[in-house]
């Protein structure tokens, strides 16, 4: 006993550190949670964690003990008599092999794999609970006739715990056979296999256990067959009904039958039975399971393949649609006739005065260049939203956060980082239309303090709470926090909201200094009976902390509400990859699933933190079940604040995921489907990023049929493979229409011209192409913004920014812009000038893009003729060198094209 005194001590030491560790850090989050009122969340959370890890581990240890404790009793026979020859390893084993050791040494191991056990089911707590809660969907599969609630709440369990099954039984048998190995119990003499009946019996009854496994495995497959990949569609196919489902029913049965013969073998002992039914679960396997299907296949599906996988691809469709929210996308034709008149420009001017000209790439430079006023400042992202000014007005804003990483690495100290430099301060917002004269965006909320030309309140405009706020911060301390510059000086200020867990006495410094590995929270002196500790305070990782069984969108924006603070809307999904007959998606990330929906709106306070979930999805299934788990953390959509109503909108991620499917999905003629006559595609994008994907945006347009604008988020869609437009789909975004999806389809026997095609025209043209390539020579970069589409009144237009960057300043500036409408294009200093060009509402011949300043009494003067003549020769060279991409040829030409005309421009009357 002295001797494993010390090793007692340290793992003594070891456990009670490791526990009070977990104790530290669970008591910190409990504080944090039942600091924003979800204390019940956070119990509910870790009672199942709790649970399982100990149900598990406790079904692992009587399982595995009461087989070892048989087999330790079974051997003693063997035990009393064991004779092991030289070499043998047993023999030095043994010495230590024997007494209270024996129990030591397998209780460490139960417990061991029984951790093991435990901890990963620890890891499926969220399936448990939703197991236990379950909601119907109220749709049964056409295989089973099992509802799908059965397969996305119920399959997953099943499986997981027949995996956890395999390895208990298969962890205790070899702790079995090692046990008689050591006991000697097991003896081979000459050929033959010697051991008392006892140690047969329970070796037979181990092996039931595992063929037990395997049978539940085999009942298991049958309902992971609608998960088939086999087929002409996802989902079970002619042949997994008709051959493989029948062969799993038939392993399962004979599997069933030989787990209870070896359970029933030490009364019968018919071991002949025992082998005939293994040979014949071999010849099921083999002929039944592995041939056959592969023979109905070739011989009796390949022949007649689409009259045989009809009904299977109609489910498929159906099922897929009903996934992902495609059974609900209303289509309404489009006829497009293309005759818009100036008169219809200006009827529609709320569409034309919020297309959008400032794309987020451009624009989060010049914000970046103009409005981050200090160095530590910095604007993460620039989202799109929209505002109810004197007119409904589509706006580009952007918050002003203060990361630590921004601050200089010389003042980059503790009390800097934790107490002084906590929050940023205020946005810039801008309308997505507007440009000054020198090509800038025209802010409408700018500057620190904020101004601002709109009605909006400013109230509160610190940002404690955002998507750059990492590090955990100490608020109401004896340090005054750094709130804004002003001048040459700094404004200073305390914290006067809740957010953040008080940490006013020494075991909650204790508990923080542990759970950040921080040790100056517990000595430092600037902390009063009033300080408050925030962390998670990035709203990706506060709403994920709070819900991690929610799915959340990629692009949470900021609202300035008319209470004059600042909130985060995050779009939260349930999802699954469980949905029978659906087709998978993968995501970006790597995740799979075959089912979302987009069920939850979360509202975070920039200032205080707050967090709220707002169910807008009550007929999801899944949120149904959450509910039921959490009553305490859903709220129900009526209660978000009107002004938080009026800025939700369709989440670009679900778009994106809806429209790549419905590419495929509104197929729903079998034939059609079969030979994907008619599988569309999400266009490339235009502008500089041709061989990406045209990404969906939002614009205030009036759709068709509709009396007033609203806010939508569309694409145009083309066909596979082709460039000319097909379709195009939208999401409306305002209340009450919020979340129908409509698909436009457009004609097929009229060529509508798709992002692409407009692309190339505008390549092809001359003027354009020189002036930008002109542009692009003299220490600039010229690059051109996203190309939109803009339906009006069964007409398009395609409208297209351009932007020049100088490489000394950075700062992208508007300088053109392109529309095209029919044959038309034209390019000019503003939207409005273009449209004009194009629409020629006064019926004048349309100008040039640079209006001469000469006279027209000297261009009629003959060495100015003789001179225009020779600068025309050159612009058609240098058009022709444009066209075979002979750049250098083609600066020479523009260049001297430039001296003329610079000899023109000096030119008086009487000179030459």
């Amino acid at each position: 006993m002295k001797k494993n005194k010390p090793i007692i001590i340290i793992v003594t030491i070891v456990v009670a550190l490791f526990l009070v560790s977990q104790f530290l850090n669970y008591y910190g989050d409990w504080l944090w949670f039942n600091n924003l009122h979800y204390g019940s969340v956070f119990e509910t959370m870790l009672s199942a964690q709790a649970v399982s890890f100990v149900t598990f581990l406790l079904v692992f240890l009587l399982f595995f003990g009461f087989n070892l404790r048989g087999a330790y009793k079974n051997g003693s026979a063997s035990r009393n008599s064991r004779y092991f020859r030289e070499g043998d390893p047993r023999g030095v084993i043994l010495t230590i092999y024997h007494g209270k050791t024996v129990f030591w040494i397998w209780s460490i191991i139960a417990l061991f794999f029984g951790i093991i056990m435990g901890s990963s089911a620890v890891n499926h707590w969220n399936d448990f609970l939703q197991f236990i809660h379950s909601t119907p969907f109220g749709i049964k599969d056409p295989v089973f006739g099992k509802d799908a609630g059965f397969y996305v709440f119920n399959l997953p369990v099943y499986q997981f715990v027949v995996g956890l099954y395999y390895f208990m039984v298969i962890i205790t048998a070899i702790g079995v056979l090692v046990s008689y190995y050591l006991d000697n119990a097991i003896q081979v003499i000459g050929h033959k296999l010697h051991t008392s009946q006892q140690v047969k019996n329970h070796l037979i009854r181990l092996v039931g256990f595992i063929v037990l496994g395997i049978a539940a495995s085999c009942y298991l497959n049958l309902y992971q067959n609608l998960y088939s990949s086999q087929g002409p569609a996802f989902g079970p196919s002619y042949m997994t009904v008709h051959a493989q489902i029948p062969a799993d029913w038939a392993i399962f049965v004979m599997s069933a039958v030989i787990a209870i013969l070896l359970f029933l073998m030490p009364l019968i002992k018919r071991y002949k039975v025992l082998l005939y039914a293994v040979g014949l679960w071999g010849i099921i396997l083999v002929g039944f399971v592995w041939i056959y299907p592969n023979i109905i296949e070739q011989y009796d599906v390949k022949p007649t393949e689409l009259t045989k996988e009809t009904p299977y691809i109609l489910n498929n469709i159906q099922f897929t649609r009903e996934a992902y929210g495609l059974n609900k996308v209303k289509v309404e034709p489009f006829p497009v006739d293309q005759s818009l008149t100036y008169q219809d420009v200006q009827a529609n001017h709320s569409t034309i005065e919020n297309i959008r000209l400032w794309d987020r790439r451009p624009l989060i430079q010049t914000y970046k260049q103009l409005q981050e006023i200090r160095l530590y400042y910095d604007f993460n992202s620039v989202q799109v939203d929209r505002y109810h000014f004197d007119k409904y007005t589509e706006v580009a804003l952007a918050a002003r956060e203060l990361p630590v990483s921004q601050i200089p690495a010389r003042a980059q100290t503790w009390v800097n980082e934790h107490l002084i430099y906590t929050h940023g301060y205020g946005v810039v917002m801008s309308p997505v239309n507007k440009i000054t004269p020198d090509g800038m965006p025209q802010l409408i909320m700018n500057d620190i303090p904020p101004t601002t030309t709109t009605p909006l309140s400013m109230k509160q405009m610190a940002i404690y709470y955002g998507e750059e706020t990492n590090q955990y911060v100490l608020v109401n301390t004896n340090a005054k926090e750094f709130d804004y510059p002003k001048g040459a000086d700094n404004v200073y200020t305390d914290y006067t909201g809740d957010g953040g867990v008080r940490i006013s006495g020494w075991f909650r410094r204790l508990v923080y200094a542990w759970k950040f590995s921080d040790l100056k929270i517990l000595l430092t002196g600037y902390l009063t009976p009033r300080s408050r500790i925030m962390f998670y305070r990035n709203i990706m990782k506060r709403d994920q902390t709070i819900a991690p069984f929610l799915r959340y969108d990629g692009q949470p924006y900021l609202v300035v509400g008319t209470d004059g603070q600042l909130y985060w809307i995050h779009d939260a999904y349930t999802v699954s990859n469980m949905f029978p007959y659906s087709e998978p998606y993968q995501a970006q990330d790597g995740s799979v699933f075959n089912y979302i929906r987009n069920s939850v709106k979360v509202v975070i306070n920039a200032y205080n933190g707050d967090v709220s979930y707002y169910v807008i999805n009550p007929d999801d299934p899944i949120v149904e079940t959450l509910q039921k788990i959490y009553p305490g953390l859903f709220k129900p959509f009526s209660e978000m604040p009107d002004f938080l109503k009026a800025h939700i909108r369709y989440p670009t991620d679900l778009f994106n995921i809806q429209t790549q499917m419905y590419n495929v999905y509104h197929m729903t003629d079998p034939k059609v489907f079969y030979n994907q006559e008619d599988y569309w595609e999400v266009p490339n994008a235009s502008g500089d990023s041709s061989q990406a994907k045209m990404i969906p945006y939002y614009i205030i347009m009036r759709l068709p049929g509709s009396t007033s604008e609203e806010y939508i988020l569309m694409l145009p869609l083309t066909p596979s493979k082709k460039d000319n437009m097909i379709a195009w789909m939208c999401a409306r975004c305002d209340v009450p229409n919020y979340g129908q999806l409509i698909v436009y389809t457009l004609p097929k026997d009229k060529l509508v011209y798709g992002p692409m095609q407009i692309e190339g025209r505008i390549n092809q043209k001359p003027d354009i192409s020189a002036e930008l390539t002109l542009w692009g020579q003299h220490g600039s970069r010229v690059f051109r913004g996203n190309q939109l589409v803009i339906p009006i009144d069964n007409s398009f237009i395609y409208v297209e920014p351009v932007y020049l960057q100088s490489q000394e300043g950075q700062i992208p500036e508007l300088k053109r812009v392109i529309v095209i409408y029919k044959d038309q294009i034209e390019m000019r200093p503003t939207l409005d000038e273009a449209l004009q060009a194009i629409f020629n509402p006064s019926g004048l011949q349309d100008t040039t893009i640079v209006q001469p300043t000469t006279s027209i009494s000297n261009m009629a003067n003959p060495f100015l003729s003789d001179q225009a003549k020779e600068a025309l020769a050159h612009y058609n060279k240098a058009v022709e060198y444009l066209q075979q991409q002979d750049w250098a040829d083609y600066g020479r030409e523009l260049q001297q094209m430039k001296e003329i005309l610079s000899e023109m421009s000096n030119y008086s009357p009487g000179k030459k």
